[in-house]
């Protein structure tokens, strides 16, 4: 028995829980790192990027062996549907995003969904049940590139909003190094690449590539992993960056302004999406920490909702991996107070 759903009824899955306190500095224990940074998980072939942050040492980089996190860190259960409570006007102010862009970066390319027998999908597969019936989600993606795309970017800049959106929507993995104003490592190397400061930047390993221009980089992956055809609430031109502008009002710039750090020799690794607000927030951090970090991409539809769920025996986004400390954890606030206690030059 199956039956259509409405996309815009459909919920976002994308949990918080309660508060765990990271900002205690002087108890460390020192965890040792992984060597590989850039594992695609849709294949088996381990990847590189053109940009490593090993490359240029800065008065903030340290090697891997000195980060270190709490001898008593637990990573906290993951618990849907549920947000902390000093989260909320957080989770709030990241949902109007959904609002004016239309849930565009919620769904994957050809998303479509229907209800099925919960005995058609095995226990052992990725599924929502909802009223004794499982939630069937699939997708209709474009070629994969070997190595991940790699984006300059920032996260409350329109222009870099609508190429994440595109990147949810063609479930791209994106090398994302963080270019957040009066940052001192990635906005410097934007213009020695290509001759100024503008964002996003887009560099593709697989092609040799590189470009400006958020309408052209759209194009761009789109005709080279997609269909070839722009979504239609990415072609709206103006109208398209206006209501990108207007999703940031309700985090009234976060992401914007660079917080010192130490810059790891690692990227860090996020599974999340453009459409989901806790998946927003940890990005927010990322950013202003300007933290290189790997995004797989699992929006709805996405088979890596699948390969997180062998990995962990769970799915949620956002869902963080750091390399440099062995550190894996979901819950987006914990998150982010563990990114500020480790990498924040406090």
């Amino acid at each position: 028995m199956a039956g259509a759903l409405n996309l815009t009824q459909y919920p976002l899955i994308a949990p918080i829980s309660f508060s765990r306190n990271f900002s205690t500095r002087s108890r460390l224990v020192s965890i040792r790192a992984s060597s590989n940074f850039a594992d695609n998980p849709s294949s088996s072939t381990s990847t590189t990027s053109s940009v490593s942050t090993k490359e240029e040492p800065t008065p903030g980089s340290v090697s891997s062996s000195s980060f270190t996190a709490p001898i008593d860190f637990k990573p906290p259960e993951p618990k849907r549907f549920a947000i902390r409570p000093d989260q909320t006007n957080n989770i709030l102010g990241a949902l109007l995003p959904l609002v004016f862009r239309f849930a565009t970066g919620v769904f994957a390319s050809g998303y479509s969904v229907s209800f099925v027998s919960k005995d058609e999908i095995p226990p052992d597969q990725y599924a929502l049940e909802i009223a004794g019936y499982k939630v069937k989600e699939t997708a209709k993606l474009g070629p994969r590139p070997e190595k991940p795309i790699e984006i300059y970017e920032f996260e409350s800049c329109p222009f870099c909003r609508k190429v994440r959106e595109i990147v949810a929507v063609l479930d791209l993995d994106v090398l994302f190094y963080p270019c957040p104003r009066n940052s001192p490592n990635f906005r410097p190397k934007v213009a020695e690449m290509g001759g100024k400061q503008q964002f996003p930047y887009m560099v593709d390993p697989n092609t040799g590539v590189s470009m400006y221009e958020s309408d052209d980089i759209i194009k761009y992956l789109v005709e080279n992993y997609g269909d070839g055809t722009v979504p239609f609430t990415l072609s709206l031109g103006l109208l398209t960056t206006l209501t990108a502008g207007f999703a940031m009002l309700g985090r009234r710039g976060k992401g914007t302004t660079y917080i010192p750090s130490r810059l790891p020799p690692e990227p860090l690794k996020i599974w999340a999406y453009e459409g989901s607000p806790f998946c927003k927030i940890v990005r927010e951090a990322l950013v202003e920490l300007e933290l290189p970090h790997i995004l797989y991409s699992c929006a709805r539809g996405s088979p890596k909702r699948q390969i997180l769920f062998e990995k962990t025996g769970h799915f949620q986004a956002p869902y963080l991996e750091d390399p440099n400390t062995g550190v894996q954890m979901f819950e987006s606030g914990e998150i982010v107070e563990y990114l500020r206690a480790i990498y924040a030059l406090q």
